[in-house]
């Protein structure tokens, strides 16, 4: 190997080693927001961690610290294993990627965060959404992708609808608008719900694709 290439490796793992601390921090920033504002007013930090998990954009980034610390580690286990299979970590691009494109086209005009929780916005909703899928591009292997990888990946979100409708159900608050039931109604949500989740069948087309052709060249 030359000595070009493994400067290259060396920069690509460190790289990705930065990432996956930025995404710890971000994480972190966010928790410790929530937990201020609850204890500043007096509310439980017990239910303003149980806010911090009730967000898909926490959750599918915690999803991608996972990826990205496993592939900044080294090591042999299970877990690793799992997290960075080409198919597991393309199920995670497209979340995230949905999580990028929901916000900036749904949710960013309706609040307006100052300061820390500027910071903490930026990094969960844009700056992570695409370094993730910068080392999607160069990092993971490709070609291993298949079409009908599109129906797991829908899984994750399914199981997020759920979790949040009866989480709303019992606490009466969603953690989203286009999801918030006493407002909405049912059906106005379902119908919300499908409109996301086919943007997240077409997102996860356009990777494969984009898997496929990159794998065969």
């Amino acid at each position: 190997m030359s000595d070009e290439s493994v400067l290259t490796q060396s920069a690509g793992g460190i790289t990705v080693k930065i990432a996956a601390l930025l995404g710890w921090f971000a994480l972190i920033l966010q928790l410790y927001l929530i937990l201020t504002s609850r204890w500043q007013g007096g509310k439980s930090l017990l239910g303003g961690v149980d806010i911090f998990f009730s967000y898909f954009t926490v959750l599918t980034n915690i999803l991608v610290a996972v990826v990205l610390t496993c592939a900044a580690t080294s090591g042999d286990s299970a877990l690793r294993r799992f997290f960075l299979k080409p198919t597991v970590q393309g199920g995670v691009a497209a979340a995230i990627i949905l999580v990028g494109l929901a916000y900036n086209l749904l949710l960013r005009n309706i609040w307006n965060p100052q300061g820390l929780q500027w910071v903490a916005d930026e990094l969960l909703h844009d700056v992570m959404p695409v370094l993730f899928v910068v080392y999607w591009w160069f990092c993971v292997p490709k070609g291993a992708l298949q079409w009908r990888d599109v129906w797991p990946w829908l899984i994750y979100p399914l199981v997020y609808f759920i979790y949040a409708l009866v989480r709303g159900h019992f606490v009466g608050s969603y953690p989203y608008p286009f999801i918030e039931v006493d407002t909405l109604g049912y059906p106005r949500v379902f119908i919300n719900a499908v409109m996301v989740l086919l943007g997240l069948v077409v997102v996860s087309l356009v990777l494969i694709a984009l898997d496929r052709w990159k794998g065969k060249r």
